[in-house]
């Protein structure tokens, strides 16, 4: 394993994180008797396998059901001062809520102390208010922080991006874990901000979220070789110093083999992801044309300014990397889960808009005729029945 400075926490960081919200039993709390032997078995099995390859960063969340109680059972058994213990709680409008979740997320995970502590899904700008408000969220948690029960506090995100821009901005936090990656380039704004502040650096789901990379498609699998594509993503976002750490949401032990081999090319992964990368971007030129490929998202609304809130940059994007690399499972995973999920996936898709209401917000877009039939494109390209997140799940 290689490891990262995780900004001013100072924690040595492995550059692959053991996310839990894959391997849990339930997404709600169960009674402890109801979760199957072997689901526990395996939990801990993944938990074992990622500390014997050096992934010491365990990272969950009180919205991920049976996860933290089931850790429960093993993290209190692993030597503490080895391991990185992160929980996420979501923003409350009363931060006495806030703190009462947290007792929640203690008390099953069995520890005196977690060492990073994250608001869950600052995702808007209510949930950022609540978050900085006059004896919000966040000082409800620098308490806890002086009490000795959480080391660093920091933020995880699915927001547009001025969201994400104006939280790091505010300076009230450590670390940021967000979404970046080949196919989701609109962030890097928020890397770049959260390295100014010397802030950790957490990406997302790379593989899921950042293309549904256990299942790639034959076309992206010939453009990415020798590399597979996942290891080509990984190597994408490590080759940037101002990345620390990617989440493997492992839901079994073997998930984290990929990860671990593409450390087997850490030290150049510049020079052997360039090439790869000049490839696949010139096949989305040749599929999309170069003007469409660099300046595809100038000048678009946000989906909180799109009559409808339907949600063209986001819709866009899914259609771009889905139309050109056939990514089309992955933008359909996506694009399904407009309109079902809530501030985690916001906004509306396109099945039906005004086309001179949407006009009217896309005067600063250079594509602003074409747009329109793009977004009907898009979707009888990927509208499928509509999907529930994981979390909705039962």
């Amino acid at each position: 394993m290689r490891y990262r400075r995780f900004g001013r926490t100072e924690l040595a960081m492995p550059v692959i994180s053991c996310g839990g919200m894959r391997y849990q039993f339930k997404w709600q709390d169960v009674p402890p008797s109801e979760i199957p032997p072997d689901n526990q078995a395996n939990l801990e099995a993944t938990i074992h396998r990622a500390i014997e390859l050096g992934i010491n960063h365990i990272e969950t969340a009180r919205g991920y059901g049976s996860s933290e109680m089931q850790l429960g059972q093993v993290l209190p058994k692993l030597p503490r001062e080895e391991i990185i213990v992160q929980t996420k709680v979501a923003p409350q409008a009363d931060a006495r809520e806030f703190l009462k979740i947290f007792e929640t997320s203690m008390k099953y995970l069995r520890l005196d102390h977690v060492d990073l502590l994250s608001l869950h899904g600052i995702n808007n700008r209510e949930l950022l208010r609540w978050s900085l408000q006059k004896n919000g969220c966040v000082t409800a948690a620098r308490r806890l922080q002086k009490e000795g029960r959480v080391r660093f506090v920091g933020f995880s995100t699915h927001a547009t991006t001025d969201v994400i821009l104006d939280t790091i901005e505010s300076g009230e936090f450590d670390y940021v874990n967000l979404h970046w990656y080949f196919v989701n380039h609109l962030n890097w704004p928020a890397v770049v901000a959260a390295h100014r502040r010397d802030m950790g650096v957490f990406i997302i789901s790379p593989n899921d979220k950042g293309g549904k990379l256990y299942e790639p498609p034959p076309k992206l699998v010939e453009l990415c070789a020798p590399l597979t594509p996942m290891i080509f993503n990984d190597l994408y976002c490590l080759a940037r110093p101002q990345v620390h750490t990617l989440s493997c949401g492992a839901s079994r032990p073997q998930d984290f083999h990929e990860h671990v081999r593409a450390l087997e090319h850490y030290d150049d992964a510049a020079a052997i992801v360039a090439p790869i990368e000049k490839r696949l971007r010139a096949e989305m030129e040749q599929q999309l044309g170069p003007d469409w490929c660099n300046g595809w998202c100038e000048g678009l609304p946000e989906y909180v300014d799109v009559p409808d809130q339907i949600n063209v940059l986001e819709i866009l994007r899914l259609w771009t990397y889905a139309k050109s690399l056939d990514l089309v499972s992955w933008g359909k995973m996506r694009y399904n889960l407009l309109g079902q999920a809530d501030h985690w996936f916001p906004g509306q898709n396109a099945a039906a808009f005004d086309e001179g209401k949407m006009r009217s917000v896309l005067q600063k877009s250079p594509f602003r005729e074409r747009i329109p039939g793009l977004l009907r494109e898009a979707h009888a390209m990927l509208f499928d029945k509509p999907k529930a997140r994981l979390s909705q799940s039962t």
